[in-house]
């Protein structure tokens, strides 16, 4: 296991560069001057003295390769920059809007897991039967609708017509029940069907009629057998489409505007607020390499067979 650990520590560096290198490479090849909305921002008539002024100010007059450089060594010490528009840290900006992001994203999966466990064990437990077949309907209309649909019919049906939730923003625990919804009905379609079919591929080994066979009980067959071996499964394509997570997230935050990185992501995007864009893509690699090890941690507990480190699994 510490060597899986030491080996994802090394994966999370390179990375962390190659999204540096690639991110610095596209904010300097994107449409728009910075420097020029930030100019306009202030409502200033602006002359080239200013525009040279500020360019400086920002080190845009320096080579990219310096630029690049600096910026390096700013990571290295953990310093992300300063943000364009707002002035502050970008390190301090985005953990101001993380715990927003995690409550939703947590929310989310909350979400996911009280829908596609029991779609997945009901379905399961009567193959091809008209259970199987309502689960695989549910499955279909939340993996077809968009979730920026589901969630604009969501505001419509309980905000607008029945007005039993608030239609956007943060504060009390009605206003993340559309968000968490919107976000976990998606993906509790396609987990629902992986999850089917993981208990059936594990309810169809020799070692469950083997406990068939020894008069235990189907519940505990399904429940403390089949179900942990199906999850493995569930749990790989969970660590693979996070990063589709992190970008639903910004969709969902941007509809019902939830005061998350997400957000926070779009308004420097439209901007031109480079230093918070690049600091929002570095987090998120950074996320999806700390949960695809926290996936890889987890095969050992859920399957004592598996081995991490030693050639099952890495």
């Amino acid at each position: 296991m510490l060597q899986l650990i030491k080996k994802r520590l090394i994966q999370l560096v390179f990375v962390l560069f190659i999204l540096s290198l690639v991110i610095f490479i596209l904010m300097k090849l994107a449409p728009g001057d910075p420097v020029l909305t930030l100019l306009h921002a202030d409502e200033m008539s602006i002359t080239q003295a200013d525009e040279a002024a500020l360019r400086e100010e920002l080190g845009f007059d320096q080579p990219v390769l310096v630029q690049y450089g600096k910026w390096m060594l700013g990571l290295i010490r953990l310093d992300l920059g300063t943000s364009y528009l707002k002035g502050r840290p970008v390190l301090d900006e985005l953990l101001d809007k993380l715990p927003a992001t995690i409550q939703l994203t947590a929310s989310g999966l909350a979400v996911m897991v009280a829908i596609a466990l029991p779609l997945g064990l009901i379905a399961s437990r009567y193959p091809n039967r008209w259970p199987d077949h309502v689960s695989r309907i549910l499955a279909l209309v939340g993996a077809s609708i968009p979730s920026f649909w589901m969630g604009l019919l969501l505001i419509y049906l309980f905000s607008l017509k029945l007005g039993w939730l608030p239609t956007s923003g943060k504060g009390s625990f009605a206003h993340m029940i559309l968000p968490s919804i919107t976000l976990g009905f998606a993906m509790a379609a396609v987990y629902a069907r992986l999850l089917r079919s993981g208990l059936l591929d594990s309810l169809s080994q020799d070692y469950i009629k083997a406990a068939r066979a020894r008069g235990l009980a189907e519940r505990r067959i399904l429940m403390g057998h089949a179900l942990r071996a199906a999850l493995l499964p569930v749990i790989t394509v969970f660590g693979v489409s996070f990063g589709n997570l992190l970008a639903g997230s910004v969709v969902i935050e941007t509809l019902f505007a939830w005061p998350g990185l997400g957000s926070l992501a779009l308004e420097a995007i439209f901007e031109r607020d480079y230093p918070i864009i690049q600091g929002y893509v570095l987090a998120t690699g950074l996320f999806v390499v700390v949960v695809n090890l926290l996936v890889d941690l987890s095969y050992s507990l859920l399957d004592p067979r598996i081995r991490l480190g030693k050639g099952a699994s890495s």
